[in-house]
């Protein structure tokens, strides 16, 4: 039987507690803070049955405003990048909070991982879990519209983390949440994702610029490049291939792929990734059309993990169920524009389990 317990953990500057909630079933243990509404930690066992840490995240709350700002928060009200930092309305242009460069990344200066969520258990029984909600301002680093959004983690009986995302606007506006976990399955094992595998179920990826914004134009097959993971492919041999988009992005992946279609709703595997040594195996299924992959390229060890160690260059994977990058200035791509009346859904699942 799944169960949700609430304790505190750490303080926000200015002494505010920081709610922390522990989900359990079975071998599964998850945790999360109201702060950015954060998957914290998950620990899962691997095929001898030693129970291993396989989020990345730091050791202090207070790191979450420096280099580990991103680590297991929501992001939004945008995540990834908008270009030019702004969004072309029906009657208007509107100036976005540029925080990379002259673009918006994950929101702007103040996005939603540095907010508080207020927080509630839900669900009993063979599912169990925290709902967050946060509301956001008409005007919040120059979105339009008072944006109510939520957050929902639950955790089953097998062992499966179910997200739930909804959001509901008064006024025309964007959203695409996600959550941005580093994963390392190897636990204590190895300090870096290199030897995990990657599969990722999507046949064509998208190109982007030097300030990893999309090219114009129609996404690119994988067939013969760095990007071909339709069949499970060793990391270290993949990024080992470099191309002129693998550079640009710092020597690894910080691209999002175009995955298969599925009818409106329903989940697709997005991606499988799998830690051979230890035999953990994480699958990612999503309703959303992309999924942008990570390899913590630029990580250079200023982040403590948990365990009071520095994270190395590669030491996580992040998994980015989400609409494609730049898609308000896109018309060709899946809209994310939500409008008054309409409700945005969208569920991303974290199967664990053993592989071969």
């Amino acid at each position: 039987m799944a169960t949700v317990t609430r304790s505190a953990v750490g303080t926000l500057p200015g002494g505010r507690a920081v709610e922390h909630w522990l989900l359990e079933a079975g071998p599964v243990a998850v945790e999360l803070l109201d702060f950015g509404a954060s998957l914290h930690s998950v620990r899962c066992p691997d095929r001898a049955g030693r129970i291993g840490e396989v989020v990345v995240s730091p050791l202090r709350v207070s790191d979450r405003f420096g280099a580990a700002r991103y680590f297991g928060a929501t992001v939004g009200r945008y995540a990834n990048r908008i270009g030019g930092a702004v969004l072309r309305l029906e009657d208007r242009t509107q100036a976005l909070s540029a925080n990379e460069g002259g673009n918006t990344l994950h929101g702007g200066t103040e996005g939603f991982d540095l907010r508080s969520w207020s927080a509630r258990p839900v669900g009993d029984g063979p599912r169990a879990g925290v709902e967050f909600r946060l509301t956001s301002p008409a005007g919040d680093q120059g979105f339009p519209g008072r944006l109510e959004a939520t957050v929902t983690y639950t955790l089953g009986d097998e062992g499966d983390l179910t997200i739930d995302y909804g959001a509901t606007s008064d006024a025309v506006t964007v959203v695409n949440l996600t959550n941005h976990a580093y994963w390392n399955l190897a636990a204590d094992a190895d300090r870096t994702v290199l030897d995990h595998e990657l599969q990722v179920g999507a046949d064509r990826y998208i190109r982007v610029d030097p300030g990893l914004l999309p090219l114009l134009g129609p996404s690119e097959p994988v067939e013969r490049t760095p990007f071909d993971l339709r069949e499970p492919r060793k990391l270290r041999t993949a990024l080992a291939a470099a191309d002129e988009q693998t550079r640009m992005a710092g020597g690894g992946f910080d691209h999002n792929w175009v995955l298969r279609p599925r009818t409106p709703g329903t989940t697709v595997s997005a991606a499988v990734l799998s830690h051979p040594a230890s035999g953990r195996r994480l699958e990612c299924l999503t309703t959303e059309p992309g999924i942008q992959v990570y390899t913590g390229n630029h990580f250079d060890g200023s982040v403590t993990d948990l365990h009071g160690r520095p994270v190395p260059r590669f030491g996580g994977v992040a998994l980015e169920t989400q609409h494609f990058p730049d898609a308000p200035n896109r018309p060709d791509y899946p809209s994310p524009w939500l409008r008054p009346g309409d409700v945005h859904r969208s569920t991303t699942v974290y199967r664990f389990g053993i592989g071969p």
